[in-house]
């Protein structure tokens, strides 16, 4: 029995970390004089915080950016061999019971109503200490963040913010993909107007897209996350990021099928016609989303084969009758996401974004780390 996994497993997902890191440079050199962190969340969008925050610290990053306490503890973890003094953001806000958290293992809570700011202003309190912080300002997207009543107020009264050490006020951008929509602007100027009313610190309000609208929009720090990983942050113009992962999987088996014939769950597709089925291990388990049954593409050898049928939990069929059987044949690998169907296409055809593709990618695939 062969001890090499890559023979042996069903699917091979390849993360090119020299890409993820390239693309971060890009996006540090675009910014600067201001500061690029990494947003991490959701296990690096999926490609492994335990593999992409050590690469990016190697790089140079000094800032990381996660929705969860439980995701920041990795994080934390993920840097000490690497950059132990890097810090790291947890924008879901500040768990009842936990502040002693965030300061044990040098996390910074991102502060998003005022009920959060006393509890992290008593705690600093009973501490004797000043406890640094970041603070959420909401200038549009009306989920995370103080609004404008809660502004209003804390603007009023610069004592809540004693004993908190503010490192940077932060906000979110709603539609900064859409480069036609002003309200990317109208959300920089609201954010101007509240720094211009409270105490001086540092500002973070680019997201990946929010990068390309130019210098204006950097502020002191920059947090891109989908361009990272090569998810396109300007639609509709060519990608400037690099691809990141590869999604290779084998065919299981080729078979010939003709009308009346059906091929899956539900009959969902029809053979017309003498037709060359084929299988891959592969399905809605693995984060191949079932929503592009029937109408995405698999590439073998640069060509196009169909999907056929409804995606399964475990398995997808494709229409191969175009290909020559020595090309086509049980154990030969096809590629699902790559040079011939990038994550955003993949998207595309699923009705979705580059963001659920990516974190969407299950456990089961054999991954391959390169630099």
């Amino acid at each position: 029995m062969t001890s090499d996994l890559t023979l042996r497993a069903g699917a091979i997902l390849t993360v090119d970390l020299g890409a993820v890191v390239a693309n971060w440079t890009q996006l540090r050199d675009r910014v600067a004089p201001a500061e690029c962190s990494a947003v991490v969340k959701a296990d690096a969008y999926g490609l492994g915080v335990a593999r992409v925050v050590p690469a990016l610290a190697a790089a140079g990053c000094r800032t990381f950016v996660v929705a969860q306490l439980e995701e920041a503890l990795a994080v934390r973890q993920a840097l000490e061999p690497v950059a132990s003094n890097a810090q790291v953001f947890s924008l879901g806000g500040l768990p009842p019971g936990y502040e002693g958290e965030f300061i044990a293992k040098r996390i910074l809570p991102v502060l998003n109503h005022l009920g959060e700011i006393a509890a992290w202003r008593a705690f600093a309190a009973a501490r004797g200490e000043v406890l640094p912080a970041v603070i959420h300002i909401d200038t549009g997207m009306n989920r995370l963040g103080l609004g404008p009543d809660e502004l209003d107020d804390l603007a009023g009264h610069p004592e809540w913010l004693e004993g908190i050490d503010v490192r940077y006020w932060m906000t979110h951008l709603a539609c900064a993909d859409e480069f036609d929509n002003p309200m990317t602007g109208e959300q920089r100027e609201r954010f101007r107007g509240a720094l211009a009313r409270l105490p001086k610190a540092k500002a973070s309000f680019a997201n990946s897209s929010g990068i390309f609208h130019g210098k204006d929009h950097h502020f002191d720090l920059a947090r891109p996350g989908c361009a990272l990983y090569g998810v396109n942050p300007t639609p509709h113009l060519p990608n400037p990021m690099r691809d990141t992962v590869r999604l290779d999987a084998r065919l299981l088996q080729v078979r010939n099928c003709n009308a009346p014939m059906t091929v899956g769950y539900g009959a969902a597709h029809k053979v017309t016609g003498p037709a060359r089925i084929a299988t891959i291990g592969v399905g809605y388990a693995d984060g191949y989303l079932r929503s592009l049954s029937g109408k995405g593409h698999i590439f073998i050898d640069g060509v196009a084969a169909p999907i056929v049928g409804r995606i399964s939990m475990d398995l997808i069929t494709i229409d191969v009758s175009g290909l020559p059987e020595t090309v086509a044949h049980p154990g030969r690998m096809v590629e699902l996401i790559g040079p011939s169907r990038p994550v955003d296409t993949v998207a595309n055809e699923a009705g979705t974004i580059g963001y659920e593709v990516l974190t969407s990618l299950g456990r089961r695939y054999h991954r391959v780390y390169t630099s």
